[in-house]
């Protein structure tokens, strides 16, 4: 008789591991396959960079409070983020979209007009995709690819010992912003007559329904002559996507908690919320900012950027992946992430 596993019992990155295990690289410009946040091909002078991302309704958004243009401009937004986490230039997308038949023109006129004020944003092209039906509500796949100086490519697995560990804009606000919207949708489900209690909430809000791929950081980075010695975007939260770079890298790492970049209407909102700010920021995820780290000779250089938080160091023992606490005391660092 055939055993049947259930995919639940491998999690999301167990399930990538094994589809990983049983494909080989076998043509010569595949520079890296599966298990970054893009794939490497060597085009010549430089490399070429393909990622690709999903959307689900019901899994990824809820149409209930999400409007669509803001969906189009996310779509395109957490696939740039993939290539600005390779420290490289994304170029050209595209869309395949799978919709059912309570979607007007018009809709889709509005989903469209979200990607395109992205693809002015990020200087990409959309140049093609795909549209099928669908049964289960909208399905939206983005592809990105992109360009990057071969000496510039940034991987995860190349964290060295003692690197410093940065950090981009702020953590947990998407997170919170996602927890507030499902709080409001609950309240009119109940009672259709109440306002959404939204105001001063802005921030957060945002933060999920419209995030920003951290391309201005890549650039800076560029005119100050750093290159990442590791990257990644925070998808999964701090510490899912630290422990990817620290697992691929075969470095430990130390947080400081007081060092976590945290809004002030983050925190506002963790507190209505009764979710720790820390928490939020650590395990969140969706906030799309950038996760890398740097040789101390380059702390000089980007010390001054306001864009740029230094949250902690690596170490080279690999066990040992601790959130140093206000309190002073150490912590293991565990990824409650997306699976």
């Amino acid at each position: 008789m055939e055993t049947r596993t259930e995919i639940s019992s491998l999690g999301e990155f167990g399930l990538i591991k094994r589809i990983n295990e049983g494909i080989k690289i076998s043509l010569p410009d595949t520079i890296r396959g599966i298990g970054d946040d893009a794939a490497v091909i060597d085009t010549g002078e430089e490399y070429g960079l393909l990622t690709s991302d999903m959307l689900l309704e019901g899994v990824h958004f809820d149409l209930a409070f999400f409007p669509l243009k803001h969906l189009g401009y996310k779509a395109i937004a957490i696939n740039v983020s993939d290539i600005a986490a390779m420290n490289g230039t994304p170029r050209q997308v595209t869309v395949n979209l799978a919709l059912s038949n309570r979607f007007s023109v018009e809709a889709i006129d509005e989903l469209y007009d979200g990607m395109k004020a992205a693809c002015k944003d990020f200087n990409v092209d959309l140049v093609g995709g795909d549209t099928s039906s669908s049964r289960s509500g909208l399905l939206i796949s983005v592809s990105v690819f992109g360009k990057v100086n071969k000496e510039k490519v940034t991987y995860r697995n190349t964290a060295k010992p003692n690197d410093l560990i940065c950090v981009t804009g702020d953590l947990g606000g998407a997170y919170l912003g996602l927890q507030l919207l499902e709080r409001e949708k609950q309240v009119f489900l109940v009672n259709p007559e109440m306002q959404p209690e939204l105001d001063g909430k802005d921030y957060v809000v945002q933060r999920q329904l419209r995030p920003e791929a951290r391309m201005d950081v890549v650039y800076e980075l560029a005119e100050a002559g750093v290159v990442p010695t590791a990257m990644i975007d925070v998808s999964d939260g701090l510490a899912s996507d630290l422990m990817h770079i620290c697992a691929q890298s075969g470095v430990g790492a130390v947080i400081f908690e007081e060092r976590l970049p945290i809004d002030e209407q983050t925190y506002l909102a963790a507190s209505e919320l009764n979710i720790g700010p820390v928490t939020a920021a650590m395990n969140g995820g969706e906030d799309y900012e950038l996760l890398f780290t740097v040789s101390q000779a380059s702390y000089e250089l980007i010390k001054n950027n306001p864009k740029i938080s230094f949250i902690g160091y690596t170490t080279a023992n690999k066990e040992e992946i601790v959130l140093h606490t206000k309190g002073d005391s150490r912590v293991p660092i565990t990824a409650q992430g997306w699976s």
